[in-house]
């Protein structure tokens, strides 16, 4: 009885986990995947994460290494950004708590305030972001 109960037990994780962790692509908006490079006066940004947000409000993120790429990930694994127009928002990537007289090296006009928009279209994208200080 112990061992039935036990392979229920084990059954029901499993289908969970599956069904938690599956997404058939009907759930999904059409992404295309983008990748780049992120300099700030004209010095590869490292640490920086990397933000684009769709018309619909979805968002796609990465976060870029010590040259300064990136590439984006829409869920999990799930690599890429929705096709179309995208607001692009580059920020400092912090530690928590933020001190309190911090001030980001990326000026506002590249992440609360983005001017930054670009267009992803279907097939595989790159976007490099040249930041003036």
């Amino acid at each position: 009885m112990l061992r039935v109960r036990c392979m229920a037990v084990i059954g029901l994780v499993l289908l969970v986990f599956v069904v938690g962790c599956s997404s058939s692509s009907g759930d999904l908006p059409d992404l295309a995947t983008v990748s780049g490079t992120v300099t700030l006066g004209g010095q590869p940004l490292s640490g920086a994460s990397v933000l684009f947000e769709s018309a619909s409000g979805q968002g796609a993120a990465g976060t870029t290494n010590e040259s300064g790429r990136y590439e984006l990930y829409f869920s999990g694994e799930t690599k890429g950004a929705e096709i179309g127009v995208n607001r692009v928002r580059i920020t400092t990537v912090l530690n928590f708590p933020t001190p309190p007289d911090y001030k980001d090296p990326i000026p506002a006009r590249y992440n609360e305030s983005s001017e930054l928009t670009v267009t992803v279209q279907a097939g595989a994208n790159t976007h490099d972001f040249a930041l003036d200080p």
